[in-house]
């Protein structure tokens, strides 16, 4: 057998913290390969395709797209940048040869670039690294370089990948540049480096064919569609193929479509080989990182591990008095269905069933739950959830808590606040650096638990100046208790419409989440209270007519706004008692014994 390497080929993922401009990369790659016509109407951020993704501004499936430069054919894989979507970036390592490492020319590298280029370096790849929008007015990009360098030091990266080529770009812009001072108006020098610095396929040809399984999507046409890259071997239209189980079992199928990447498309091809990423339909039982071989010599490759779950939560059949009016699907039929074909795609998900109308889902993090939540929610699911909880862990007797690295942004006049909100919550700083322009940077390991409900209370206390990101860092000791929401809820006490009177007298008592004409039912949390007990209010109450005027009392009434919610809000707010009910046109926070009298008995309890 012949060791060939591919000359024509060169597969590349983007990888970067997020907000740092990949998806923005990958446009002006795109647009300067000539793959869209002339007169084409391109979007902004154009790989971002679906709704959740547009409106939040982040990536969080990975996608792929090829671009074609001086006849070489680049595969590019966009990834998220959310330590929440980690999954999603460790598993498509696997499919290239390097990685541009993006970083913000002004605020340098931050956890989630850590976390990526950790995995990248792990897997032995040799990163390009891009300094991104260098037309930032208080750009860096010198310092940048030299925190870069540091970082790479620090993860233990070997002589090759600290030898990394360094290119300059303002992706917005689709200029990039080997020096700062260079002149330059489109990406070719990023499109050279690409070429030159990334090494293209190796292996063999001439041996049975191979490929690893890191995606799957899905077609209305032709069903199930597996991507990977072909790792040895040719693999033809019609084809006989074996799919190789982490199990060591095996079963057999026939290609019935192969598709190679274009530009944004998927075109129909008869064959692909070695260094290729490609989709095959046909296969109708193949999860991801199972192995795709050749049926006559069925050999698995080894797959990366990805990282166990921290935070679970309970997904319920929706038993509220407006159960069934405003979803589609809602029974505990369609909950199951729905959340194992989840699992088929999200491969840092598990679930396990707790009885027939309850579901235990495990995640990343907060925002990998609520995105499902969300997804779910906007297919016309209808279901209530728990709070989310810290996964624990033994391990010799010791009780094991997941630990996270986290990094605050802060104007220094905000610092107190924020450390005295981490205190009670049993963080321990770790660094604190004056960063540029009168923010300070704080670096904290926190308990996972910790950080539930923390991200609204730092919103406010900083005014919406500070930025925060975190990412997992491991398991340690558990930490003691932290303490959890200090203020009750206001508790809707009749089922009705809230009306401007009723809510007039229950807004005395504590911050409401309705507005007048939403409709209640009994049990439901219609606010915070100011103090620290539950408090049932009459939010339907109606203003009793009587024939005296008195000057002054019938002037209208003066309604505070109300606080409306989020899905991650109301998320972060409830407490263990509480569940919030999920449908296709509301998120309703409520008790989860509804009648009252039920609620005090099992509070003497």
């Amino acid at each position: 057998m012949e060791l060939i390497t591919r000359n024509d080929i060169r597969n590349i993922a983007i990888i970067a913290h997020v907000d740092h401009g990949k998806t923005t990369l990958v446009d002006a790659l795109l647009r300067q390969s000539n793959i869209f016509r002339v007169n084409e109407k391109v979007e902004e951020r154009v790989m971002d395709s679906n709704d959740l993704e547009k409106e939040r501004g982040i990536t969080i499936l990975s996608k792929n797209t090829a671009v074609t430069y001086n006849d070489i054919k680049i595969n590019i894989i966009d990834t998220p940048g959310h330590a929440d979507f980690g999954g999603e970036v460790e598993r498509v390592l696997k499919m290239v040869d390097s990685v541009l490492l993006v970083v913000d020319s002004y605020e340098g590298p931050m956890p989630q670039t850590k976390f990526v280029l950790k995995k990248a370096l792990e897997l032995g790849l040799n990163p390009i690294v891009v300094i991104n929008k260098i037309d930032k007015p208080n750009a860096r990009p010198t310092e940048v370089i030299d925190e870069v360098f540091e970082l790479f030091l620090e993860l233990g990266a070997n002589d090759r990948q600290l030898d990394f080529p360094i290119v300059y770009a303002s992706a917005r812009e689709g200029i990039a540049k080997l020096d700062v001072e260079d002149e330059s108006s489109n990406m070719e020098p990023l499109f050279n480096t690409i070429i030159e610095h990334v090494e293209p396929p190796k292996g063999y040809l001439d041996a049975p064919f191979q490929m690893l399984v890191t995606t799957i999507d899905t077609s209305e046409y032709v069903g199930k569609i597996v991507i990977g890259k072909v790792v040895r071997g040719t693999v033809n239209k019609n084809q006989n193929v074996a799919v190789v189980r982490k199990d060591g079992s095996t079963s057999n199928y026939k290609v019935s479509s192969l598709y190679t990447y274009n530009g944004l498309k998927r075109e129909e091809a008869n064959e692909a080989s070695l260094g290729d990423i490609i989709a095959i339909s046909g296969i109708l039982e193949a999860n991801i990182g199972e192995t795709i071989a050749d049926a006559q010599n069925p050999e698995a490759l080894p797959f990366v591990d990805i990282d166990e779950p921290t935070l679970n939560m309970n997904f319920m059949v929706n038993d509220s008095p407006f159960a069934g009016r405003e979803g589609d699907f809602v029974t505990s039929r369609h909950l199951r269905d729905r959340l194992l074909r989840e699992l088929e795609t999200n491969v840092s998900l598990k679930i396990k069933e707790l009885s027939p109308d309850c579901f235990e889902v495990s995640g990343r993090g907060e925002l990998h739950l609520s995105i499902l939540i969300e997804t779910m929610r906007r297919e016309g699911y209808e279901f209530q959830v728990s709070k989310p909880n810290v996964i624990f862990k033994e391990e010799n007797g010791k009780k094991l808590e997941p630990i996270e690295y986290l990094t605050i942004d802060v104007p220094e006049e905000f610092m107190g606040p924020v450390m005295e909100k981490l205190g009670p919550r049993k963080a321990e700083m770790v660094n604190m650096t004056s960063a540029v322009n009168g923010y300070t940077r704080l670096e904290f390991k926190v308990p996972a638990r910790g950080l539930i409900g923390f991200r609204s209370e730092f919103m406010t206390d900083t005014k919406g100046n500070g930025i925060m990101n975190h990412v997992f860092d491991g398991y340690e000791q558990y930490k003691g208790e932290i303490p959890g929401r200090s203020r009750g809820s206001l508790v809707a006490f009749e089922a009705g419409d809230a009306i401007a009177y009723g809510l007039f007298n229950a807004q005395e008592r504590g911050t409401l989440f309705i507005e007048p004409g939403t409709e209640v039912y009994s049990g439901m949390v219609c606010g915070v209270c100011s103090r620290a007990e539950d408090i049932e209010v009459n939010v339907c109450k109606k203003k009793h007519q009587s024939n005296t005027r008195a000057s002054g009392s019938d002037d209208s009434l003066r309604l505070v706004p109300a606080k409306l919610m989020s899905l991650e809000e109301c998320l972060e707010f409830i407490n263990p008692d509480e569940l919030v009910e999920v449908t296709p046109k509301n998120i309703r926070m409520r008790k989860r014994l509804l009648d009252s009298n039920e609620r005090k008995r099992a509070a003497r309890k």
